[in-house]
């Protein structure tokens, strides 16, 4: 059973979704609608140009990486060793979510569109969405080319995974190595991968229980 929301701020219990993990349709992107259904893994994810209303996921198993784990190969170590690139948190959100959209904006059943940007960014505005940034030297004014990074959505020691993009080979590998090294120094529990992928599978992503990474998010 797939529930309709209203305007009524709630939604209903996560292992009522569906084998594919949708559970709800309808509501609306509003800050409060967002921490809530992070607060209980849940999360928008639907084609802006086939669908009038937000698709709600909560999967029953969690694609996750804790930060300790992550897997860094030989060949990611010789990159990072020869300080190509440099790394930051939060000095180019919009930059960030922008190019994540780009790269994908053409695809069928492209989700990033106008209301999700719009909607995460006021998140970051809030201090509930965060990003990383991968910048290479050039000779811009800035003195740096934003080449890769991810965004997401940050609540307690967890951080939400939304979208990572790259510009040069392994941009978006080298952010999440970042985003981890930085939460290991943190403290910080899980990154929810939300979706198994190949490439987050190489990099140390694996699966936990709905009730473990309940109780994850929430310590």
């Amino acid at each position: 059973m797939i529930y309709q929301l209203d305007d009524d701020l709630w939604f209903p219990d996560p292992r009522l979704a569906d084998d594919d993990g949708c559970l709800a349709v309808g509501g609306d992107l509003s800050i409060d609608r967002l921490l809530l259904a992070y607060q209980h893994g849940i999360f928008p994810w639907f084609s802006f140009r086939d669908n009038e209303e937000p698709v709600w996921y909560c999967p029953h198993e969690r694609f996750v990486i804790f930060p300790n784990e992550i897997h860094i190969s030989h060949s990611m170590r010789t990159l990072l060793n020869k300080k190509k690139y440099t790394f930051s948190l939060n000095e180019d959100f919009e930059g960030v979510i922008h190019n994540c959209s780009k790269l994908r904006y053409e695809e069928e059943g492209a989700w990033l569109g106008e209301d999700i940007i719009n909607a995460y960014t006021e998140l970051h505005h809030q201090g509930f969405a965060a990003s990383v940034e991968v910048w290479e030297k050039d000779d811009s004014e800035r003195g740096k080319r934003l080449v890769g990074g991810l965004y997401g959505v940050n609540i307690g020691s967890a951080f939400f995974g939304e979208s990572m993009f790259s510009l040069v080979p392994s941009g978006s590998k080298l952010a999440l190595i970042y985003l981890a090294k930085t939460m290991q120094e943190l403290d910080g529990s899980i990154i929810d991968c939300q979706l198994k992928t190949a490439h987050l599978e190489s990099m140390g992503g694996r699966y936990i229980s709905y009730d473990e990474y309940m109780r994850l998010i929430q310590s």
